[in-house]
């Protein structure tokens, strides 16, 4: 099927589905999208998590596609939805994580080095000695081993296979957006959109290209990069052999971005939070590029080529610290009674949780901290430290929007999304520590909704920002209640214990 086949098939099917693709860290996920906007079927499935070393993280790549592969398999089985009336597919993605594979065979030749880990600390401490202000100026970022270009280096220094492939122009980097376009149109197809590309510390962010200084940095060359291409651009069509017939693929953001686009957060000054694996403040900027001491400026999306920007502050570990006491600890079940527990206590009782397991990011950026609890007595129990636990979230994103309370109004208020929002305490106490409003999202799922908004944009689903606007819903809006001044004062003591523990 050619693209003017598409454009048809497209136009005869304005009023029929949109395939979400939305491959996370910790899990893949598909979502089935009417052309009201409205989700009409879901599947997730977990893959698993790699710790081969202390701090190192590593996904195997054949597994989030075989995971994302399924999901989709089982959204059409469960919804009796044609492939045929899907008009187009959108993909949202971890960012930052990185496959390296073979162009010829297609297989990838070490595992995903994941966004979190953090074995490029070294590398990026030597880095920020001569090219800190270089970097910044150019791609908006830190130098930090969450980032991509560290990541690829070290594959190339360190996989036998890497230098063998290069010398054969056979070695491929992308970040998982581009993997799987790779595998969804039969290995023909190797493409990023400028939100995830903004995330590899290779890209000018300013000229919307991959940089030639930055590259020749890390070992890098062009050639083995995916091609950049517009959030709502032409990213080839699946393989008929997967679904039966060819669906065009027509967005990609990378998941935070695709959460901002979720909210609705099209005008200036407007700002999400996303509680997922990690915590991630994202404010929109508009179109005029600008930089914030220890926070990132990123492209939130690239429609016809016109970049938004905006600013952003991560935190590694948010809801994955309730993971943690799950699966780590084993002191719950499930996320769900981390509220109750919470609640059972009047305060924190002066026990404070840092949760720096792969060190600090914004605005600390201590590759070397490490996560403590502190304040422990004997009185102590694990309503305590779940307590702690959930704070943590809320504290972190504090640390984000104290620093840029300038860049908002009297009126802004703090939109929020993802699976812990679920989590009542949280948002009150977030409300409560950044005496500001906060509003929960009707779609947790803003990351998934939002790349499927841009799919339908792209579509012509919708004619413009504002039908998407009319879409987005307030779920439950959080008053500040009280004041959180002192205990925030004590988390800032308790940060400055976990630094340079390593």
């Amino acid at each position: 099927m050619n693209w003017y086949e598409i454009d048809n098939h497209i136009k005869a099917n304005l009023m029929n589905y949109i395939l979400s693709i939305d491959q996370g860290t910790t899990s893949s996920r598909t979502i089935l999208i009417d052309a009201g906007g409205k989700p009409v079927g879901k599947a997730q499935k977990e893959f698993n998590q790699y710790f081969p070393k202390p701090s190192w993280v590593e996904h195997n790549p054949e597994e989030i596609w075989k995971s994302q592969l399924e999901t989709i398999s089982k959204v059409l089985s469960d919804t009796k939805i044609s492939p045929k009336d899907i008009s187009a597919v959108g993909i949202t993605n971890q960012r930052e994580t990185v496959v390296a594979f073979d162009s010829k065979t297609g297989k990838p030749i070490y595992n995903a080095i994941v966004w979190q880990c953090r074995r490029t600390v070294n590398k990026c401490e030597e880095l920020k000695l001569k090219y800190k202000s270089i970097i910044k100026e150019k791609t908006g970022l830190e130098i930090d081993a969450y980032f991509s270009g560290p990541k690829m280096e070290w594959i190339i220094e360190n996989v036998k296979e890497a230098k063998e492939l290069i010398k054969e122009k056979r070695l491929r980097f992308g970040t998982i957006d581009s993997w799987l376009i790779w595998n969804l149109t039969g290995k023909k197809e190797f493409y990023t959109d400028p939100s995830n590309a903004s995330r590899t510390m290779l890209y000018n962010i300013k000229e919307n290209k991959y940089d030639d200084k930055l590259m020749s940095l890390f070992q890098i060359e062009e050639w083995m990069l995916p091609k950049v291409l517009k959030s709502n651009g032409e990213f080839g069509y699946t393989d008929p052999d997967l679904f039966g017939t060819s669906i065009p693929i027509r967005a990609v953001l990378g998941d935070q971005q695709a959460a901002l686009f979720g909210n609705a957060c099209f005008n200036t000054g407007d700002v999400k939070v996303t509680y997922g694996t990690g915590g991630f403040l994202l404010i929109n900027i508009g179109d005029k590029f600008k930089l914030v001491d220890n926070l990132i400026t990123t492209i939130a999306w690239s429609i016809d080529n016109s970049p938004t920007y905006a600013i952003e502050g991560s935190t590694f570990i948010s809801g994955a610290i309730i993971q943690w006491l799950r699966d780590g600890l084993g002191i719950i079940k499930d996320a769900s009674e981390t509220e109750s527990l919470a609640i059972s206590l009047d305060s924190n009782e002066g026990v404070y949780l840092v949760p720096a397991l792969s060190g600090l990011g914004a605005p600390y950026w201590d590759g070397n901290a490490r996560g403590i609890i502190i304040g422990l007595t004997r009185g102590t129990t694990k309503a305590h430290i779940v307590r702690a636990a959930l704070e943590s979230m809320a504290y972190q994103i504090a640390d984000l929007v104290v620093p840029v309370k300038e860049l908002l109004t009297k009126e802004s208020f703090i939109k929020a999304d993802g699976g812990a929002t679920k989590n009542n305490f949280l948002l009150q106490f977030q409300a409560d520590l950044l005496n500001m409003n906060i509003v929960r999202s009707s779609q947790a799922e803003a990351t998934a909704i939002g790349v499927g908004y841009l799919t339908g944009l792209s579509t012509g689903i919708w004619k413009s920002k504002e039908d998407i606007q009319k879409l987005w819903k307030t779920n439950e809006l959080f008053l500040p209640r009280k004041n959180r001044l002192e205990e925030y004062k004590k988390w800032k003591e308790a940060v400055k214990r976990s630094f340079r523990w390593n």
